[in-house]
């Protein structure tokens, strides 16, 4: 499997300019390819090069993979926003946002990440230094550093693209990583996740996972950004600007430390985990307006992939199940009814009486469909 390590480069100020003249190039490079490519209506990589890439390779003083870089890096924006588009993240079709959208030719920011080969990029992994391509020629011996993992990593596992990004004035390299991964294991039950507003996530032992203390936070930094904001002096516009990833570092972080527990717990036991398939939550979920901030600030996707790789590198068997009604149906005896969950946080059953915490019954209801999910997946084949 693969997966990508940041590490951070430590750039002189001689070598810092060279990057910054690289990255200014090629994303200037890679504005003009966007419009051609609008302009004529192609998108693909090889019939946009017929078109391209000499012209960007002369007047940006680009080598030829990374003017390739470029023409891919335009296609695969596209593409994104292709599928964007369909899934209608910029409106109905017709509505004014979304002409606009596919009228306009797709920008780049002057330091937006630009894609690395083994070609552009060398690793001298005794000396902590890379060697990498610039429009000033090569430069060498650019010390990076990072987490002792981190530098493990990169020396020990195979390096595929690297991606160069610039960020608050500092320059990063993010490698991809090729992981070797273990055979999945023979799960003995399956360790369900309920993913939710009130509780991030909670699972089938009845364990809640980053509830009233991460709402907190959130709603603290949401207060504070309003009152910077209301305020529009230059001191609260320059501590907005400080603070404007944290919150996001933090929902980061949280979401590895949920993960990471909830992996650990499923080896421990010999379970597989199951989930809820989170495609579509925020259309489905229905809210209160003060509870859609919450739900929006929260990424369940980033938690759902963070789920999906540690799992895989334990060798736990992890399956996606469809979450309705998981919350309306009884654990114990099946009964469904929207009456069975009078409020947010409990659970009573209509039918059989049984009562228990609304998300620790869905979570229930989830370990019991991976249960099914993943016998139907490995049912024997009768000839």
């Amino acid at each position: 499997m693969k997966l990508v390590v940041q590490v951070k480069l430590l750039p002189t100020p001689q070598q810092a300019s060279a990057l910054e003249s690289t990255l200014r190039a090629c994303n200037t490079a890679a504005c003009e390819v966007a419009a051609t490519a609008r302009q004529i209506d192609c998108y693909r990589n090889y019939d946009l090069r017929k078109h391209t890439y000499q012209g960007i390779k002369t007047n940006y003083a680009l080598g030829a993979q990374a003017a390739q870089h470029v023409i891919k890096k335009v296609c695969d924006a596209y593409a994104t926003l292709a599928a964007n588009l369909r899934a209608g993240r910029y409106g109905k079709p017709g509505s004014r946002r979304r002409r606009r959208v596919e009228a306009n030719p797709i920008s780049f920011r002057w330091d937006a990440a630009q894609p690395y080969d083994a070609r552009m990029l060398s690793w001298q992994h005794d000396a902590r230094t890379v060697s990498i391509w610039t429009v000033d020629g090569r430069v060498k011996s650019v010390a990076f550093t990072g987490s002792p993992d981190q530098v493990k990593a990169v020396a020990s596992l195979p390096v595929g693209e690297c991606d160069l990004v610039h960020r608050d004035g500092m320059w990063f390299l993010y490698a991809t990583i090729d992981v070797p991964e273990p055979e999945l294991i023979d799960p003995d039950g399956f360790l369900g996740v309920d993913m939710g507003i009130a509780n991030i996530a909670y699972d089938s032992d009845g364990t809640g996972y980053a509830g009233a203390t991460l709402n907190g936070y959130r709603r603290r930094q949401l207060r504070l950004r309003k009152r910077l904001q209301a305020k529009g002096t230059q001191s609260a516009k320059r501590l907005l600007a400080r603070r404007r990833r944290k919150e996001a570092r933090h929902a980061t972080h949280t979401n590895h430390v949920i993960a990471k527990t909830i992996v650990t717990e499923a080896a421990r036991t010999g379970r597989g985990i199951a989930v809820e398939k989170l495609t579509g939550i925020r259309d489905r979920v229905r809210l209160r307006k003060p509870q859609r901030v919450t739900l929006h600030s929260w990424s369940f996707h980033q938690l759902g992939t963070f789920l999906t790789y540690k799992a895989r590198r334990a060798g736990i068997p992890l399956v996606q199940v469809d979450p309705r009604y998981t919350s309306q149906t009884c654990n114990r005896c099946g009964h469904r009814d929207k009456r069975n969950r009078p409020d947010q946080e409990t659970f009573t059953c209509r039918s059989c009486g049984v009562v228990a915490h609304a998300d620790h019954n869905a979570a229930l209801n989830i370990a019991q469909r991976g249960v099914e999910g993943w016998g139907a997946v490995n049912r024997p084949h009768v000839a």
